[in-house]
């Protein structure tokens, strides 16, 4: 009996406690391979295919004829919407960051009721962006925070 009320087996059940509660609210979260599921709105989820793309913009539609000639000037003529929007060279160059988001928002308004865009708002954000560098980087990040926030 003196071994069970000694401090040092008072501390052992309280670790033992408190790792046990600590183990049972990480089972009630989501791990880590659920928490990188970035939404049905992301370049991502449209670049993986898990749903079908809206039939006004098929998957092997080019970037210059969805979005205009402005953007034939600016990214290659045999561009794919389905490549823009799996393009991974985004990470300092604002004109792929631009054009990826745009491709998202672009399948987003038309497959999304409630998209804070319409298809040629778009659009239309996108061209008035190939301006300049700086431009594309805040059209891209506006583009990106409603792909994000969108459901």
């Amino acid at each position: 009996m003196e071994r069970l009320s000694s401090p040092w087996s008072r501390l052992l059940l309280l670790l033992f406690l408190g790792w046990v509660s600590a183990a049972t609210e990480a089972a009630a979260r989501p791990g880590f391979l659920y928490t990188r599921n970035r939404g049905r709105c992301t370049p991502q989820f449209w670049s993986s295919r898990r749903e079908p793309w809206p039939r006004m913009v098929p998957q092997t539609s080019t970037v210059s004829k969805v979005f205009g000639s402005r953007a034939f000037e600016r990214y290659r003529y045999d561009l794919t919407l389905l490549e823009a929007a799996a393009r991974n060279d985004d990470g300092e160059n604002a004109f792929a960051r631009l054009v990826k988001q745009s491709t998202a928002a672009l399948l987003n308004a038309y497959a999304r009721k409630g998209f804070p865009y319409s298809a040629w708002e778009v659009k239309t954000r996108l061209i008035q962006a190939l301006v300049s560098e700086k431009a594309a980087a805040i059209q891209a990040q506006l583009l990106s925070e409603a792909n994000e926030a969108c459901n």
